[in-house]
């Protein structure tokens, strides 16, 4: 590890255009010292000559090409990769702006008992508007992130800088292509952390017409987001978050509409675990009619079919 530097790992695929704008908004950072790793994971497009180029020219950049795995997979490659005392994960179709290193940084010199800094983050629509409002809950000064965390991801994968220590100790990403960065973050949660605000607009979320990376709503991508969930609720649950948190109850509601997608994609055995996990979290609701009456109907048509039985019923009802 090497002292005060901050690295920034940018996983890309097919966004040669894009991934210069985010490399710039890094370069152009007013904080030094900084290097960035760019995963090419399998682009098939210009996206590799590109990032040749800007490693050329700059020579914090380094460069993995790998075959395509997902942000996940390509996420752990730059983290074994990693040299910095602090982490900046960055998605290619989005952009910093120039001071959140040096005042994220400074956030942490502070308050050495943080182990995460995070700022506004802002929304810029794909007309080029920006929406006035802080993304999410990132206006919001929270201390630690869980149970914040499983009411939703309020922050975006680029909103906080991290120390590497925190990272390391969280271990490796899982090769999931969708809900990763959610499962990561969960697992920080479960640590422990605490967290320092930083009350300035650090960050842009860009809408665009580019396919997204964490999009999908086939059967690997509710297979990965299944294996997320899962994930999410153990970590919580090792972190003490009560059972009878409203924060809890929420995501056991997302649980149970999880299940039964799940179902309905085909997935049985996800939609089984899932369910349970739900009844689990819900406290005292768990013996709710609506559980047992979608578990008798589970063990006569099975797991699957009463999930596509749901859809049905959902559709009919909207």
């Amino acid at each position: 590890m090497i002292p005060d530097l901050v690295t920034t790992i940018i996983p890309v695929h097919n966004r040669a255009a894009m991934l210069r704008e985010a490399v710039a908004s890094v370069i152009a950072q007013t904080y030094r010292p900084i290097e960035i790793i760019i995963i090419d994971d399998g682009s098939t497009d210009e996206t590799g000559d590109v990032a040749r180029e800007l490693a050329r020219a700059h020579p914090e950049i380094h460069i993995v090409r790998q075959a395509n795995g997902g942000a996940g997979a390509a996420r752990e490659a730059g983290r074994r990769l990693s040299r910095g005392e602090f982490r900046q994960h960055l998605d290619s179709d989005d952009v910093l702006l120039p001071r959140k290193f040096e005042l994220q940084v400074a956030a942490l010199r502070t308050n050495p008992e943080c182990a995460v800094a995070y700022g506004r983050t802002q929304w810029r629509r794909r007309d080029g508007t920006l929406v006035p409002t802080a993304w999410g809950r990132t206006g919001e000064r929270i201390e630690t992130m869980f149970p914040a965390m499983l009411q939703s991801r309020w922050w975006t994968t680029h909103t906080p800088l991290y120390r590497a220590t925190v990272l390391d100790a969280a271990g490796p990403w899982l090769p999931l292509r969708v809900e990763e960065d959610w499962e990561y973050d969960a697992r920080v949660a479960a640590l422990g952390v605490r967290l320092c605000f930083v009350d300035e607009v650090l960050a842009e979320v860009r809408s665009h017409h580019q396919p997204v990376a964490s999009g999908g709503t086939n059967v690997a991508a509710y297979r990965d987001r299944a294996a997320a969930h899962e994930k999410i609720f153990w970590h919580a649950w090792r972190a003490g978050v009560a059972i009878d948190t409203p924060e809890m109850r929420h995501f056991s509601r997302e649980l149970f509409l999880l299940a039964r997608q799940c179902g309905a994609a085909g997935l049985a055995n996800e939609s089984e675990r899932l369910f349970d996990l739900a009844r689990d979290a819900s406290g005292a609701d768990r013996d709710r009619v609506q559980f047992r009456v979608y578990a008798a109907l589970a063990r006569v048509v099975g797991w699957s079919a009463a999930g596509k039985l749901a859809a049905i019923a959902d559709r009919v009802r909207a």
